[in-house]
């Protein structure tokens, strides 16, 4: 299978090998962004796109054999959990026909040939929930404004978590240094404290950049307590009852309220070797200090 990358450029973390007539893109799973979604999932996802003939194919491959597909759940309040929309070529897709309200319609995702699409599919396989949520959320706003109306800001920030968004699991000392965009206590004076704590990328457009890592690649970030106290790790959480928990505040109200941050990716410990030098965190074009209100 070829990947059309939507860049039209080579991508470092990939590698194409020959698999018979098609081609499989080779994903780095040990990247730190992408590791939490590995296994089981990542790992026969790459498997399914060495043996499918399309993305389509192979994500939906994958869905049947990891959940229960959903093939029309708008009448439902959500998907339970593990149950999976289908995938299917962009083509059929109406021309003219919302992609969200084709997706909340058919419980089909409409799939292109591109790394993107790649990168959708897999965070749909690990949060079905929370994307459902985000479909149903964009599908009222569209009932309510029309397709050629103003998106509004609940759709804008769905579309922004959609694309770019991500969770952070972290003690509560490290939440309060990022909301306050005090990056230098994030990132190195509290450094101790991501051995506790986790990333986990949401935005399937955010894994794409990260193909190709630069230093102000930001993520906009929903922050979430760990689930046993600033205690525990993060790496002991369970991603199916996060899927459920992260469903449950991706409502149209907490989004009108802007709850994601930015927060530059590359800054976190162990995902870019020269942010071991305090010097990194230095650099103010990358992480500008908060603007204060005037008094």
């Amino acid at each position: 299978m070829e990947l059309a990358l939507l860049s039209g450029t080579p991508l470092p973390t990939l590698s194409n090998s020959a698999h018979s007539d098609s081609h499989s893109a080779q994903l780095k799973w040990q990247q730190p962004w992408l590791k939490p979604y590995a296994q089981p999932i990542g790992e026969s996802l790459q498997t399914a796109m060495a043996e499918q003939p399309s993305i389509a194919a192979a994500l939906t491959k994958v869905a049947q054999q990891y959940g229960e597909q959903v093939p029309q759940y708008q009448h439902s309040n959500g998907l339970a959990r593990r149950h999976y929309p289908t995938f299917v070529p962009q083509a059929q897709l109406p021309k003219g026909e919302s992609y969200e309200r084709f997706i909340r319609q058919h419980g089909a995702v409409p799939t292109r040939e591109h790394l993107h699409d790649l990168f959708n599919g897999l965070i749909w396989l690990h949060w079905p929930q929370a994307k459902q949520q985000l479909n149903a959320i964009q599908s009222a706003e569209i009932e309510r404004l029309g397709v050629q109306g103003q998106r509004g800001k609940v759709r804008d920030a769905c579309t922004l978590f959609d694309e770019n968004g991500a969770i952070l699991l972290a003690p509560s000392l490290l939440h309060e240094a990022l909301l306050a965009k005090d990056w230098l206590r994030l990132f190195w004076t509290e450094r101790h404290l991501w051995a506790h704590a986790q990333l986990l990328v949401f935005g399937h457009a955010l894994l794409e950049q990260l193909c190709q890592p630069r230093k102000p690649i930001c993520a906009h970030v929903l922050t979430l307590r760990l689930p046993g106290g600033d205690h525990t790790s993060a790496k002991d959480a369970d991603i199916e009852q996060l899927d459920a928990d992260l469903a449950q505040l991706l409502t149209a109200k907490n989004l009108a309220d802007k709850p994601l941050t930015p927060m530059p990716v590359l800054g976190i410990p162990g995902w870019c070797h020269a942010n071991t030098e305090r010097s990194f965190y230095e650099d103010t074009s990358v992480f500008r200090p908060p603007r204060h209100s005037p008094l």
